[in-house]
């Protein structure tokens, strides 16, 4: 692991000093009650480190860049925030700041919700590519990261899971939409590299594969339809409902298994005290009937 919280060249948040980021996430930290009053504030400067980030990439993450980009000086960052590890921690939490809406958070049901976190999710990865260079195994939470798990959370919970399995719900969406964004970013970063469009890249090697399919070496491959690689199909929201399908059988597989435990008990058969019910007349099964 080298110096600054990186390994590997990737940014892992929660490496600088964890309690002086919660006091500047939480608002918890002593402010300063004499001298000048500051040009800035703790919230302009992460939305700067922020817009470079999104603009440039955390390679250009400098406490240096953000106080240039603010037209300050370095030093004067040092009043807001300890060092870059933290302001990592900060930008984190900002751009996760949940929507106020709660038409945002799906038509109240469970599936909906879910459907809801993983196209945001998606979005938020678009927005901040940055975000997949930061190992976020171990985060420092914030309001922002609590909101949003707040509001998720209390509309899943009628899937009846347990808590730790809602959680794992959570997630299974967020580590699919990861790979997926992971995946689209890999694909911009190839053509801005190579110089070639994704189309141009296939109709290159077009000749040879043309070739490979008539050998007979690949007849699955060849038998394919003609628009089994076509850049029409939504390979995303294909996955995300295959997950959402999987976790309804799980969901009414376990309403189905509590439903019994659940409804009330039947009240047992009477059984008589003592001898037969002469109430209803006699009784013809305690003796064969006699012939006339």
């Amino acid at each position: 692991m080298t110096s600054g919280g990186q390994t590997s060249g990737r940014e892992t948040s929660g490496s600088g000093d964890i309690t002086r980021t919660l006091d500047l996430l939480w608002g918890t930290g002593r402010r300063p009650s004499r001298g000048p009053k500051p040009g800035l504030t703790l919230e302009r400067v992460v939305e700067a480190a922020v817009e470079l980030a999104d603009r440039e990439g955390l390679g250009a993450l400098s406490m240096r860049r953000i106080a240039t980009e603010l037209g300050t000086g370095t030093m004067s960052l040092y009043r807001y925030v300890p060092g870059k590890a933290e302001l990592l921690d900060l930008m984190l939490d900002r751009v996760q700041r949940a929507s106020e809406d709660p038409a945002d958070f799906g038509d109240g049901h469970w599936r909906s919700t879910l459907e809801v976190l993983g196209r945001s999710t998606l979005a938020l990865y678009r927005r901040h590519p940055w975000l997949l260079e930061v190992n976020q195994t171990r985060p420092i939470l914030g309001p922002s990261a609590l909101d949003g798990l707040e509001k998720v959370m209390s509309r899943i919970r009628p899937m009846g899971l347990s808590d730790p399995e809602l959680l794992s719900a959570i997630t299974a969406i967020e580590g699919y939409v990861v790979g997926a964004a992971r995946t689209q970013l890999y694909q911009q970063e190839a053509e801005r590299t190579s110089g070639l469009t994704d189309a141009e890249f296939w109709e290159a090697q077009q000749p040879v594969l043309e070739k490979a399919m008539l050998s007979g070496r690949y007849p699955v491959m060849a038998s394919l339809s003609e628009d089994t690689f076509s850049p029409d199909f939504n390979h995303f929201e294909f996955g995300l409902q295959r997950i959402l399908d999987g976790l309804e059988v799980f969901v009414t597989a376990r309403t189905a298994k509590a439903a019994p435990s659940s409804a009330p008990a039947s009240a047992p058969p009477s059984v008589p005290a003592a001898g037969p019910d002469r109430s209803a007349g006699p009784d013809r099964s305690a003796a064969p009937e006699q012939p006339s």
